[in-house]
């Protein structure tokens, strides 16, 4: 059954939570993607309903066992959208039309289940598969054409304030 919520919705996908949960970079650009997410987390989620996967919660567990549990913290009260076999299709579909490359099947599963679900936005850092401008035409067509709406592809840099009244 697909969701019936209220307001904006945001599907966070793995690497949203991994920037939230990881110790700071030494790198200059991903300590700025920690911070973001840091930010939009301590700021903005309250105003969007949340919601991730159990591929999110699958993802999330994997590795370090401490960097693990770190991720599994931020997810404990994040409820679970299920992967349905229409995502599943879907996904399948997302790679068959190169809108994805095969290695990146994870990722069009997290589309498609955000799709599915009929969730506004899509959250993550995985710029080179998911939030890319070039891909994002071709995914939203085959999205549509397979009757769902996409989610808007975004990191958290672009859902910043965007809630807010205009004064």
């Amino acid at each position: 059954m697909m969701r019936e919520f209220m307001g904006n919705v945001v599907y966070v996908e793995t690497s949203v939570i991994s920037y939230l949960a990881a110790r700071p970079s030494r790198d200059i650009i991903i300590a700025g993607h920690q911070q973001t997410t840091q930010d939009w987390w301590a700021s903005e989620r309250t105003n969007f309903s949340v919601y991730a996967s159990p591929l999110v919660f699958r993802e999330a567990s994997a590795g370090d066992p401490a960097a693990a549990i770190a991720r599994l913290q931020c997810l404990r009260d994040i409820p679970l959208l299920a992967i349905t076999p229409e995502a599943e299709q879907l996904a399948e579909t997302l790679i068959q039309r190169a809108a994805l490359p095969p290695k990146a099947a994870a990722d069009g599963l997290h589309i498609a289940t955000a799709a599915f679900h009929r969730v506004d936005f899509l959250l993550t850092w995985n710029c080179a598969h998911i939030a890319n401008a070039i891909k994002r035409p071709l995914i939203e067509q085959i999205c549509r054409e397979c009757g769902f709406a996409p989610p808007v592809l975004c990191t958290p840099d672009e859902l910043i304030g965007g809630n807010r009244d205009v004064e």
